[in-house]
């Protein structure tokens, strides 16, 4: 047994390579050995019904209280889904620290802020047609192990474009979040959590009036996968500064973890649809920093097309000016 620094938790370990197990674990995440029934028998699967929409594919914990299973994104229809596997739960709930108030006064300033090329009467004439609080869900995880890359750069090359460069690092990731999220895309998503204060957390969803607990979209065969995935991007990312020359090309990474542990998070946002004009727009209001605000808004093209055509005028003023 080890006990997990960052939770209290004690966690089962691998008899082999003695990497962390975590409770729905069928092999170990490092070395794939089959995980032995006792450590983990007195753990309680979650089985639950969830509500799918049929639209965006978000997923929200089903109340059998809804009278109408809209969706709180897109408005599609949901549909309830039974899933015979367990489905991911959250462990970890990230408090919210802004009010409903203070996520509307936040759109206002990020739309009066977002540049020239917006409608000038974008932040006056907007109006916000819903407003919802949402719990997104993500996995963090802390890993340790090897990574070797290789790739082409310009160092080295001689009279060639290109000469090979390989290596080899420790890697040692903390706290890296993958978005588990359909209702939110990855792109909000990721403009949202480097602003959440991970230490202001409840281990129960804490109350608050009409929010929605997102679940997590896929089981736990597929999780390990996205995490994976995630560990090699953020390999390749690291590996990218330790590349000679100032270009390079063909890069490639491998990763030997000899510890992986991952947990399940809810983090907070409000979800609030806008109205500008007669059409909607949806805009991300972080749940603890109301400075941090993603989403889309309209384009002034009159704006463009003003800025494109002076350009064009002056492009024509030089050119008559070179060949006088």
């Amino acid at each position: 047994m080890n006990t997990d620094p960052s939770t209290g938790a004690t966690e089962p370990l691998c008899q082999r390579c003695e990497s962390p197990l975590e409770p729905e674990d069928l092999r170990c995440a490092v070395c794939a050995l089959p995980v032995p029934i006792s450590p983990l028998a007195d753990v309680q699967q979650a089985v639950t019904q969830i509500l799918r929409c049929n639209g965006c594919g978000a997923a929200v914990r089903y109340l059998a209280e809804i009278g109408a299973p809209r969706c709180d994104f897109c408005d599609s229809v949901m549909e309830i889904e039974t899933p015979e596997d367990p489905v991911e739960q959250a462990e970890f709930f990230v408090r919210f620290a802004i009010t409903d108030e203070q996520a509307r006064k936040a759109l206002k300033r990020w739309l009066g802020g977002l540049g020239f090329f917006r409608p000038s009467d974008l932040q006056s004439r907007a109006a916000v047609d819903a407003l919802k609080p949402l719990w997104w869900v993500g996995w963090m995880f802390d890993a340790e192990g090897t990574m070797t890359w290789a790739a082409d750069s310009n160092a080295g090359s001689r009279r060639a474009d290109w000469a090979p460069h390989s290596g080899q690092a420790p890697l040692r990731l903390h706290n890296v979040v993958v978005p588990a999220s359909r209702g939110l895309t990855e792109v909000e998503c990721r403009g949202l959590i480097a602003s959440y204060d991970i230490s202001n957390v409840a281990t129960q969803p804490p109350h608050h009036d009409r929010a929605t607990f997102e679940q997590f979209a896929v089981q736990r065969s597929a999780a390990r996968k996205i995490i994976s995935g995630a560990l090699e991007a953020a390999a390749r990312n690291r590996a990218v500064p330790l590349i000679p020359g100032a270009r390079h090309r063909k890069l490639s990474v491998a990763v030997l973890p000899t510890r992986l542990v991952s947990r399940h998070y809810a983090f907070p946002a409000y979800v609030l649809a806008y109205r500008y004009r007669d059409k909607l727009y949806r805009a991300i209001v972080h749940g603890q920093d109301a400075t941090c605000v993603v989403g889309k808004a309209p384009i002034s093209w009159a704006r463009v097309a003003a800025v494109a055509l002076a350009v064009i005028a002056l492009i024509a003023v030089v050119a008559t000016i070179a060949t006088a």
